[in-house]
């Protein structure tokens, strides 16, 4: 049966490879008793050869190793029969593609496609993914890896994109010494937030570039402000560091660029003391309970730029006012004194992000240098200060210390939860039981918490239904809070309203409630809303997000900022246009408008006349005084009809969650924070969206590739999706289910064009496409270069 030659080496005799191959293929037949497997093919067909055969079909790749994240890729299954002859593709094989992130386990989305040639046998298969890594790509057919499958394959970062690339632990205004060295650190990230890998760090620092110049100077003036610089990365962690060290005391404006582009959070500005000066910031920051004053004089909000022109036209100007700043931990107030003993308080801004300090040179008539205070709120404030850089300084020490020593957003969050556990640590997490009906769901909850304290709400929750069984593990808590939620901020309850007449608007606290609808209602929703915050800082299991959408003008009071008529545009839109819009556009002389609002009842009577201001009714809205008019408005319509609701509201919120802690947000930062970033879930968008139109290569091919398109978006770029054809890139709190009208895909009467929207309708008007490559191409190009703004075609 063997050959053996001289050198010792045996091998098989031809006669008997066949026998043994032919002894193989009949065991094969045997063990495919399954006839779904088998099919119709019979013991004749295998001695033949005459059956797919996953080991000796091949696998070719249409790239090669490494690939960049975020193109399309392909490879191309070839079927072969047993015997070595080709296997038309178009007969039903059963393949089985399989392609996962083998550090995160997340699964990537792939198409299948045949190709259009005469008894072909190839299957092109088309991915596309967004994180980089090492994946793994199983092939199988009919339960069997095909060839050497599993495959493995890595994936590196893109290029590096300026606008994903910030700086760490970022400031907006740096409090440095004269001669002090201070480091940045870089984070380099690519178009899908994937750090850069290791080489390209190394390599690419040096288009890192550092500019500083001194602010208050004349655009044709250059700064001597005398800086060095030097830049380092680290293998580790693919960071960039910056270094740089300023000789100069003074107040400068820094950028920093990557291949002369501005990166994320590149600009900042630089405040540089000398030794005597940061010992006197330090002094006034350690200095507990005793508010620090500065001297300065009050401008008007008009640039004082313009005063110095007429200045020096030898023009009269207007004497500034001799006013009093003080800082406190919480606010910076503006103060005069009458008769040099009676105060009065002239503007207050927060100790907080939203607070912007903006610098320039010398005022015209003390030659003091000049600092506007403006919170995007309240007009502005223009002063000049003697020591305006310690008092700035002094501001910055005092907002750092708040928030934690970072602006960034995750930053504030990590301070945030943090202080809030320190806060609560001697409060017991020991489990306290909330026994609740289905049936009268929400007077039940707060039956059952009325005479918890403060220390029983800090406790963990285990929540029993009625006349059910279930043990809470955790399911049941989640569901408590879900429908807790749900019966307080669903508008059809009446505790919040739309501005919208549609049940994608943003709620409000009601201020047309039913009687019997108490206030402490709100004060119930507002401890529910601190729970979720409380409840999200333990990490773990214990997240629970707040199941609504609130509106910007609600999320500002809770923060205490005051109304501004720009808060019409999120909140009432309709309102914004119809009537803000026209005021802000037009002579208002004509109109009759005074400083009053109509209030109407249901059946469209005048009920009553509401002054804005004392005396409104005689008072008319001119073109100089129509923002002061608007944002009095604003302040009626949007906080003092539900001034009572808040007030509640805030009262259980702050059992729980302390003022100064949620004061480190802004609005927008608050709602991602209690809501989350509202994840938008590809299932759910698939089962709710309705297709409409079609031939059969549109239903059959372009909506399958269109899907495995959307899977592979991030949240950012299914965000982008929705914005693109519902104009809001936020879902409604009941996802797509809620979205009124529905989401449709209309089959659109072009080949290989742009995707379109119509945005009121909700609808994507998508073209035909010949490819899985076309359709990603142009759908991605749609939605990151049409997400904003309207057109007519």
């Amino acid at each position: 049966l063997f050959y053996v030659s001289k050198k010792g080496n045996c091998s098989l005799r031809f006669a008997d490879s066949f026998f043994y191959e032919l002894v193989a293929r009949v065991v094969s037949f045997v063990q495919n008793d399954n006839r779904g497997r088998r099919g119709d093919r019979t013991i004749y067909d295998y001695v033949r050869g005459n059956y797919l055969d996953p080991r000796s079909c091949l696998v070719t790749w249409d790239w090669k190793d490494p690939q960049e994240v975020g193109h399309i890729m392909t490879f191309r299954v070839h079927l072969f029969y047993k015997n070595g002859q080709p296997f038309p593709a178009h007969h039903p094989v059963g393949l089985h593609i399989h392609i996962s992130h083998l550090e995160l386990g997340l699964d990537v989305p792939v198409t299948q496609e045949v190709l259009q040639e005469q008894n072909s046998n190839v299957i092109k298969v088309g991915f596309t993914v967004r994180k980089a890594g090492r994946y793994e790509i199983a092939v199988k057919l009919g339960g069997l890896n095909v060839a050497y499958s599993p495959y493995h394959k890595t994936f590196q970062p893109g290029p590096v994109i300026p606008t994903k690339t910030k700086i760490l632990y970022h400031f907006s205004t740096l409090v440095l010494t004269v001669g002090e060295q201070h480091m940045l650190e870089i984070a380099p990230r690519d178009e899908y937030d994937n750090p850069t890998n290791n080489a390209l760090a190394i390599v690419d620092k040096d288009n890192y570039k550092l500019e500083v110049r001194e602010l208050g100077l004349p655009e044709n003036e250059t700064s001597d402000a005398l800086f060095e610089n030097s830049i380092s990365s680290s293998k580790m962690t693919c960071q960039v560091f910056l270094n740089f060290t300023l000789w100069v005391r003074g107040c400068f404006r820094a950028s920093i660029t990557y291949w002369d582009q501005l990166i994320a959070n590149g600009e900042f500005n630089i405040i540089v003391l000398t030794e005597n000066e940061k010992y006197t910031v330090e002094k006034n920051v350690s200095t507990p309970g005793i508010s620090v004053y500065f001297e300065a004089y009050l401008y008007s909000t008009a640039n004082h730029s313009e005063a110095q022109d007429l200045d020096q036209e030898n023009q009269k100007v207007k004497k500034p006012k001799k006013v009093y700043c003080y800082i406190s931990p919480k606010q910076f107030s503006v103060k005069e004194f009458y008769l040099k003993i009676i105060p009065w308080r002239l503007s207050t801004f927060r100790v907080c992000p939203g607070t912007k300090f903006y610098y320039h040179g010398p005022d015209p008539l003390h030659k003091l240098l000049t600092l506007v205070v403006d919170d995007g709120i309240q007009p502005p404030v223009e002063l000049s200060c003697k020591d305006r850089n310690i008092m700035v300084a002094t501001f910055i020490s005092f907002l750092h210390k708040n928030i934690g020593g970072s602006e960034t957003f995750q930053d504030k969050v990590n301070f945030f939860q943090r202080e809030l556990r320190q806060m609560h640590t001697r409060r017991p997490r020991t489990k306290v039981l909330l026994k609740v009906s289905r049936f009268g769901f929400l007077e039940s909850s707060i039956k059952a918490t009325r005479n918890f304290s403060v220390s029983d709400w800090s406790r963990n929750f285990e929540v029993l239904f009625q006349d059910e069984e279930a043990l809470d593990w955790g399911g049941p808590r989640r569901e408590w809070f879900e429908l807790t939620c749900k019966a307080l901020f669903d508008t059809s309850n009446g505790l919040f309203m739309h501005f919208s007449d549609n049940n994608q608007g943003l709620v409000h606290p009601n201020p047309d409630r039913a009687l019997h609808l108490r206030p402490k209602i709100y004060e119930f929703a507002g401890r529910v809303v601190g729970k979720c915050l409380y409840e999200c800082s333990q990490g773990g299991g214990y997240k629970q997000l707040v199941c609504a959408r609130f509106t910007r003008s609600f999320l500002a009071q809770i923060i205490g900022l005051r109304m501004h008529y720009k808060y019409f545009a999120s909140d009432d839109p309709e309102f914004y246009k119809s009537k803000v819009c026209y005021i802000l556009k037009n002579d208002v002389s004509e109109m009759d408008l005074v400083f009053a609002e109509e209030k109407y009842n249901k059946s469209g009577q005048l009920d009553k006349v509401v002054e804005l201001i004392a005396g409104g009714a005689q008072i008319p809205v001119t073109n100089e005084n129509k923002i002061f008019y608007l944002n009095m408005l604003a302040q009626y319509r949007l906080a003092n009809q539900v001034r009572q609701e808040v007030e509640f509201f805030l009262k259980g919120l702050n059992e729980l969650i302390p003022e100064n802690l949620l004061a480190i947000f802004d609005e927008n930062e608050l709602e991602l924070l209690m809501c989350g970033t509202g994840n938008i879930s590809v299932a759910d968008f698939k089962t709710h969206a309705v297709t409409v139109g079609g031939s059969w290569h549109f239903r059959e091919k372009v909506m399958k590739w269109f899907w495995t398109v959307v899977s592979s978006f991030t949240q950012e770029e299914l965000a982008r999706l929705l914005q693109f054809t519902t104009g809001s890139s936020q879902l409604p709190s009941g996802g797509f289910a809620a979205l009124s009208p529905s989401f449709q895909i209309i089959a659109a009467p072009t080949h290989g064009s742009l995707p379109t929207a119509h945005t009121c309708f909700n609808q994507l008007c998508l073209p035909t496409y010949d490819s899985y490559e076309e359709l990603h191409k142009l759908l991605k190009l749609a939605i990151n270069e049409g997400s904003e703004g309207f057109g007519m075609l």
